[in-house]
């Protein structure tokens, strides 16, 4: 892996946790996700299963975790099957996890080649109550193709179908949620790669460069710094494109006298970072641009401080709504009668900001987390309002990344710069 490697106490202690959530007698089983593959004989980089990485820090296809901490032999509490390296492997693909790697990197003294996996599997069941399975459970989820857990889950309620099954999701969801210390430094590690990229990009917009140029200057910091990449398809947009949402075409000249809108972020050992900045592609801001920047930063920065923990996201949503409709009122795109007749329901300042503030961050850009938890320290959240104003062909988001904290939020983000007056000097082609 290009990262440096990660102290296996990390997902030692992820499965302690993990244990104290499972019911008595129940054997939990996590499998990599599959290669993608392309067309012809091509594959897609291989990115492994969120879950399995957390418990176990193998970044390997092929493997699978026995989890079960009730087994009445200790080799059996915990045991990893990795792919075997054969001649045919090692020359096309290189080495493959020795034994002896695999549990130097997971903590797990027990390890398999994969194929013993049925077997070993079939024995402890019989020992087993309960059968716990993983699937993706995420609410935004695309489940059209069929995962390695998927298949999984089949075959093992055809070859055990009177034995009790668990759901894994919901447990992994809320352990996950909260990051451990060592988690928020590799958040904070990526958030850091951001910054350089931002620094390098800022110094080379100019009237007239490409979207995708500015993407490959990101991509180039980021390889450089040990990252695999982008954390997420990036959005590079200028002009009218910066109200496109999830605008990732990425091919458009960039105008003098327009915004430039880019959202990306560095993964770094599989954790994401997810930063924004909207910035003028000639270095300096209109009145109108900056009247619109300077309601979206006010928005934001109020948004930060209610990032505390006992607040609710629904609750902290509707909150940050308000400001930002008083926001709108002054920059005249609402009506101020209109507004106090507005359904409820369907406020209109979601005309301009049609998504939510903050979503949940960690080894996947939006990551696992219930919106009727409350805030607790060791969450972090993006903080990310914005205002799209597609007839002047305005938009403007700037999203930070929170850790929250007993003390109050802290921004792991921070040194990305983001006021008027420090965007105005980093951008260096000034007209």
């Amino acid at each position: 892996m290009r990262y440096a490697p990660i102290d296996k106490e990390l997902f030692v202690q992820n499965r302690e946790r993990l244990a104290k959530h499972l019911k008595p007698n129940s054997v939990a089983v996590f499998n990599a996700n599959d290669i993608m593959p392309s067309n012809g004989d091509g594959i897609r980089p291989f990115i492994q299963n969120s879950d399995l990485f957390y418990l176990s820090g193998i970044d390997q296809e092929e493997t699978l975790l026995l989890f079960f901490p009730d087994a009445k032999e200790e080799k059996h509490k915990e045991v990893l099957f990795v792919k075997e390296t054969n001649e045919k492997t090692a020359t096309w693909e290189g080495e493959k996890l020795s034994k002896e790697q695999a549990t130097e990197i997971s903590g797990i003294k027990t390890v398999f080649w994969v194929p013993e996996f049925e077997n070993i599997f079939r024995f402890l069941a019989f020992e087993t109550e309960h059968i716990c399975l993983n699937i993706n459970e995420h609410l935004r989820a695309d489940l059209k193709v069929e995962t390695r857990d998927d298949r999984f889950l089949k075959w093992c309620r055809a070859a055990f179908p009177l034995h009790k099954y668990e759901r894994l999701a919901p447990i992994v969801q809320g352990l996950r949620t909260v990051k451990s210390s060592p988690e928020i430094e590799l958040i904070q590690h990526a958030c850091d790669i951001t910054e350089k990229a931002f620094r390098r990009v800022f110094g080379f917009i100019r009237p007239g460069v490409w979207e995708y140029e500015i993407e490959a200057e990101f991509c180039h910091e980021f390889l450089m710094s040990r990252s695999r990449g982008f954390a997420y398809e990036p959005i590079v947009a200028s002009g009218a494109n910066a109200c496109v949402l999830h605008y990732v075409a990425n091919d458009q000249q960039c105008r003098d006298g327009d915004l430039l809108l880019m959202d990306v972020g560095a993964e770094y050992a599989n954790y994401a970072s997810d930063v924004t900045r909207t910035v003028p592609v000639n270095g300096r801001f209109t009145p109108r641009q900056r009247s619109v920047y300077n309601a979206v930063r006010r928005v934001q920065k109020a948004a930060i401080e209610m990032l505390r923990p006992g607040n609710l996201l629904d609750e902290y949503n509707k909150e940050v709504g308000k400001i930002m409709e008083g926001e709108l009122i002054a920059l005249g795109v609402l009506d101020p009668e209109k507004v106090k007749e507005q359904d409820e329901e369907k406020p209109l300042y979601k005309k301009c900001l049609m998504h939510g503030t903050s979503h949940h961050l960690g080894l996947d850009v939006h990551d696992l987390g219930s919106r009727h938890r409350k805030f607790e320290p060791g969450m972090i959240l993006t903080c990310e309002p914005g205002i799209y104003l597609k007839d002047e062909e305005i938009g403007v988001r700037l999203e930070n990344d929170i850790l929250i904290t007993e003390d109050g939020p802290l921004d792991l983000t921070k040194h990305i710069p983001i006021e008027i007056e420090e965007i105005e000097e980093a951008v260096s082609c000034k007209s």
